[in-house]
């Protein structure tokens, strides 16, 4: 299992991540998307572990915190190491029925990370996410409240997940301006699938040098393949989440189906190692029902492609040309010839 550093920190994250969204139940989606109790947790993360995945993601929302319960008992039970394993969960979702148990105001932050350390069993939290944008609040005040909680030892380093580009790197000019913790990472959703990411927020990433953690790295189980007849069964069926453009995806399947039947792996697989080969990808958050498809996932990371292989997915999953991308193209090409020019003389 390969490990890369986090964005610019010095902090090393295995390129996959456990995922614990199928942890606990509870009600409503969350029952639809797992229910997985205690010990059948505990043999997940422990197969996880064994594989060299040194990071275990949660969120205060899900299962209603039954999953960061669950996550937090295993370590306990399993006797981790603390060192060993890099804690992430994030906070933003209700957490209550009155009006600030929820949102990235100071007081809900704070609040939550404290509840998030109770169940977790933890003094601190290695890598605390901001789960989505809260129009109600300053991102000043976000920002800050974050650094309080990094400020007092609660938190290590800080992240953001589903939120914009211009939103993201807002937050990190206030965080230089301020002298406070900037975000390192994002966790984002992305796929062979649905590559909206690469317009605006890849060419961030990459600028302000942030991590990538994919979730839902195949569509919610469409990419594996088995959503292809129409009684297949699955969260599919249920909780169609999140969207995809179903023809892009199929033409993805399609593509992916001989690559994968010629190496007698899975089309999950396949999906999973196209983004490993992404540069801007640090790890990929893997879920699982059962410890068969944890190992599925696992072994894409031994699943290399050919440049002609990824040259055939990338242009049947390309994105269609927006403004202003397709200027930048018309205007840049001359400086991007150049520049290519400048590598080439420099060899």
């Amino acid at each position: 299992m390969r490990q890369n550093t986090l964005g610019r920190t010095g902090l090393f994250v295995s390129e996959l991540c456990l995922g614990t969204m199928t942890f606990g139940g509870g009600e409503g989606m969350w029952r639809q998307i797992g229910a997985l109790q205690q010990a059948d947790a505990e043999r997940l993360v422990g197969r996880a572990l064994d594989a060299g995945i040194n990071v275990i993601d949660t969120a205060d929302v899900y299962a209603e915190g039954l999953s960061e319960q669950i996550t937090g008992q295993a370590l306990k039970n399993l006797k981790v190491l603390r060192e060993n394993v890099v804690v992430a969960t994030k906070a933003y979702g209700p957490t209550g029925p009155g009006a600030n148990a929820r949102g990235n105001s100071r007081l809900h932050l704070i609040d939550a990370c404290k509840a998030s350390l109770r169940r977790l069993q933890l003094d601190h939290i290695d890598l605390y996410q901001i789960h989505g944008f809260d129009p109600a609040t300053p991102i000043e005040e976000t920002v800050r409240a974050l650094d309080t909680l990094v400020q007092h030892g609660h938190v290590r380093y800080v992240g953001v997940s589903n939120w914009a580009a211009w939103q993201i790197v807002k937050a990190l000019g206030v965080s230089e301006r301020e002298g406070l913790a900037r975000f390192e990472s994002l966790q984002a959703y992305y796929t062979l699938a649905g590559r909206d990411l690469e317009r605006e927020i890849v060419p961030m990433l990459t600028s302000e040098r942030l991590g990538l953690m994919v979730w839902s790295p195949l569509a919610g189980g469409l990419l594996s393949g088995k959503y292809a007849s129409a009684g297949a069964e699955g969260r599919r069926a249920t909780f169609d989440f999140p969207p995809v453009e179903r023809t892009r995806a199929e033409s993805c399947l399609d593509a992916m189906r001989p690559m994968a039947e010629s190496r007698g792996v899975s089309i999950a697989q396949i999906a999973l190692a196209w983004l490993l080969h992404r540069r801007v990808v640090t790890s990929i958050i893997v879920g699982a029902k059962r410890l068969d498809q944890l190992d599925d996932n696992i072994a894409a990371t031994n699943v290399e492609l050919s440049e002609p292989e990824l040259d055939v997915l990338d242009a049947i999953s390309v994105l269609p040309r927006e403004y202003p991308g397709w200027m930048f193209a018309q205007q840049g090409a001359r400086a991007k010839q150049l520049a290519e020019a400048g590598r080439k003389n420099a060899r």
